[in-house]
């Protein structure tokens, strides 16, 4: 059986305050025509298929018009939600849609329930696991201390429960939104840790056959059989370097599996380049990314005056401008956030803590800020929901 997999088409947003939307019909466009020219039996989309809970009108339009176009292919697509979606908003009317081929799998109770489908070798069965907040779910698996690692391997034991049930030979595919340790995260992603962890073990999904991962934006390999296809379309400038595509899989017979990636359109291309004001405009290696969509971090130890006015006369796709003057790192004018960079907002919270009261938090302190940061994470998912 050859699958198309993708994930992360985030419909409805934008880069840079650039409207993506015609980008993303282009891409919608060329996932249909992979799926024709490639002889492809099954797409399986892994999540985050809106950009955010209530998407604009022209997402909801777009992903209407998807839906469509791979319905009338007759070939069959396996959907799940993720962390960006609301899994309740884009599970309605599953039942309905399901007869056209299309399966929405978004309620997590239904892990274990698989969509079969059939080739020539025999049944293939397809196991959607939606995005697992670990708070939200911690009941319905029965795990005590929530936790994506807790929540998914409960997940995975329905899955392999249900599996061992069905005929010698059934092959099987699993579907899920989860930061799997061994990927590489971009600028772009929600930050889904929880309890001071965000990653969780590849091993969780042993006893699968292929397993179509989504929430990071970069294409990559896990193992084998555990991979990501990456977002079609950039959404930060630190995916400049990214290859955007997906991922063409063969399962044979025996369930082994192959793939090669199947290169996304590109509506231009990114550029970051770093430098003094004066350099980047007369350097002439810089040429090639006239055209492109640039992030300029200008090196300047004084801001230079009119500093996006005048790159844009050179790049006129300048999007993003960084001040980043260069400093000594113990120089008392280095900026707060350049301070902050890379650090969480656990880490960010018991530094303050260190700062006021001349010592950093206790264990048991530690514990309280995480649980703290947890629950306003969660609570800000069901008030989006609500929405």
């Amino acid at each position: 059986m050859r699958l198309l997999h993708t994930s992360d088409w985030h419909l409805g947003r934008a880069f840079h305050r650039v409207n993506m939307l015609g980008a993303q019909a282009e891409f919608i466009g060329h996932l249909v025509t992979a799926v024709h020219e490639h002889g492809v039996d099954a797409v399986v989309v892994s999540g985050d298929v809106y950009d955010r809970a209530v998407p604009p009108l022209a997402a909801v339009e777009l992903f209407d018009d998807a839906l469509h176009r791979l319905a009338a292919l007759g070939v069959p697509t396996v959907m799940i939600s993720g962390n960006h979606d609301s899994a309740r908003r884009l599970g309605v009317g599953a039942g309905l849609i399901d007869r056209a081929g299309i399966h929405l799998r978004t309620e997590p109770s239904a892990c274990g329930t698989p969509v079969v489908l059939a080739d020539a070798h025999g049944d293939v069965a397809f196991y959607g696991l939606p995005y697992l907040e670990p708070a939200l779910v911690k009941d319905e698996f029965g795990v005590e201390k929530p936790g994506h690692e807790a929540v998914l391997a409960a997940a995975m034991d329905r899955v392999r429960a249900d599996l061992a049930t069905r005929a010698r030979g059934t092959r099987s595919v699993v579907l899920a939104h989860a930061f799997v340790t061994g990927g590489e995260a971009s600028d772009s992603e929600r930050d889904i840790t929880v309890g001071g962890v965000a990653a969780v073990p590849a091993g969780v999904f042993d006893g699968v056959d292929y397993v179509a991962l989504g929430h990071l934006h970069g294409c990559q390999t896990i193992t084998e059989r555990v991979r990501y296809s990456g977002s079609p379309l950039p959404y930060s400038f630190s995916e400049a370097t990214h290859r955007k595509s997906m991922w063409l899989v063969d399962l044979g017979a025996d369930g082994s599996v192959t793939a090669e990636r199947v290169d996304c359109p590109v509506p231009r291309a990114l550029a970051r380049i770093r430098g003094t004001l004066e350099d980047l405009l007369a350097d002439a290696e810089l040429e090639r990314h006239t055209q492109a969509w640039v992030e300029a971090t200008l090196t300047d130890p004084v801001r230079p005056a009119d500093p996006m006015a005048r790159l844009t006369e050179r790049f006129p796709h300048t999007l993003s401008l960084v001040f980043e003057p260069e400093r000594a790192p113990d120089d008392p004018d280095v900026s707060y956030a350049g301070r902050l960079a890379g650090r969480s907002d656990q880490q960010i919270a018991e530094d303050f803590v260190a700062h006021v009261r001349g010592a950093g938090p206790d264990e048991h302190e530690q514990d309280v800020l995480r649980d703290a940061f947890d629950a306003v994470r969660a609570d800000e998912t069901l008030r989006e929901v609500a929405r």
